[in-house]
């Protein structure tokens, strides 16, 4: 009876360490197909496709590539270091389909927050500039400066900069997507989606001393299988001598706010989760590049930034905001 009893200890204790190991993770597979609408008189079709990566949260394997397409090719995009896919049809055809598919195991991203020494490394450095995208001058400059007045040390000035984007932002869900992310356009209405409420904190940040960039990524679908296309989200991150870079996510905590009629006192478990962490349920596609040049280089203007698909007939973008328009769906199940 007792090494029945041991034995059933045992089975208990392992199950339970197996529990524990996959708290915090999301895994399966994720699925993006394309049908582009051409028409049979296009001359040239082209795409370009986020490219995601392994990294210490995150594991992509077993990528998979489908397709009509006349060429394909990885390549990366020099100065903002985005890796993405590209497949071009050259010719009329009768349809232009594509698939990307990728296995996705993904860990919640909580950092240890530990400040040491005030040394930014020379490659961070660059995340401090200002730029047409992420502007630091003017407004943002004085907004900046009166938020971290009296604030010392990297860490403070990027928490108090955090706090007034929660207190002083709201999600707007009339906005196409993930919004434009432009700084100044936010600042003023004071609502948006992610990218508008993540670029505000970068800009801010930046204009107090901060390095900080926009992370752009994708939700993993948390049932067993999901239709992800409206999954996109972006997020931000600061860096932070003594820990490296530090995850951020103001619009969640906006969204959380909408969605579940909370107060800003109510959602204080939310704004203290979502500084230093994010969750499991989402995956990092590229970091901190806006104006995208690609190359092959698209006849249109430079990108905004580089999250959704993005697609070119005979030199005219396609609307990434309009799945059904551009026909490309997302899908996700686990393994």
């Amino acid at each position: 009876m007792r090494k029945r009893f041991m034995l059933f200890a045992v089975v208990v204790m392992i199950f339970s360490c197996f529990l524990t190991a996959q708290a915090g993770e999301r895994a399966g597979q994720v699925s993006m197909n394309f049908d582009i609408q051409a028409g049979t008189d296009a001359g040239k079709v082209r795409l370009w496709v986020p490219y995601p990566l392994s990294d210490e949260y995150q594991r992509i394997d077993d990528v998979r590539i489908d397709g009509n397409a006349d060429y394909y090719a990885i390549y990366r995009e020099p100065k903002s270091g985005a890796i993405y896919l590209y497949a071009q049809w050259d010719g009329k055809k009768d349809s232009y389909k594509f698939r990307l598919s990728f296995n996705a195991f993904a860990k919640e991203r909580k950092v240890r927050l530990k400040e040491e020494g005030e040394e930014i490394p020379a490659e961070v450095r660059k995340y401090l500039e200002s730029n047409y995208w992420i502007p630091t001058d003017g407004k943002i400059a004085e907004i900046a400066k009166d938020i971290v007045k009296g604030r010392k040390g990297i860490l403070e000035k990027a928490r108090a900069i955090y706090d007034w984007v929660v207190e002083n932002t709201y999600r707007d869900p009339n906005i196409r997507g993930c919004g434009l992310g432009i700084v100044e356009q936010t600042l003023a209405s004071r609502g948006g989606k992610c990218a508008d409420i993540s670029s505000v904190y970068v800009a801010l940040a930046r204009a107090a001393g901060v390095p900080a960039r926009e992370v752009f990524g994708l939700r993993l679908g948390k049932k067993p299988e999901q239709d992800i296309t409206g999954g996109y989200h972006c997020w931000a991150e600061f860096y932070l001598p003594g820990t490296g870079w530090v995850p951020v996510d103001p619009s969640d905590v906006r969204k959380i706010m909408l969605v579940r009629k909370l107060s800003l006192k109510d959602a204080e478990p939310y704004r203290e989760y979502y500084f230093g962490a994010v969750d499991e349920f989402r995956i990092v596609l590229e970091r901190g590049g806006r104006g995208i040049v690609f190359n092959p280089r698209q006849d249109e203007k430079p990108l905004n930034y580089f999250m959704y698909p993005y697609a070119e007939v005979d030199g005219k973008a396609l609307d990434y905001f309009n799945p059904k328009n551009f026909r490309y769906s997302v899908h996700f199940r686990t393994m």
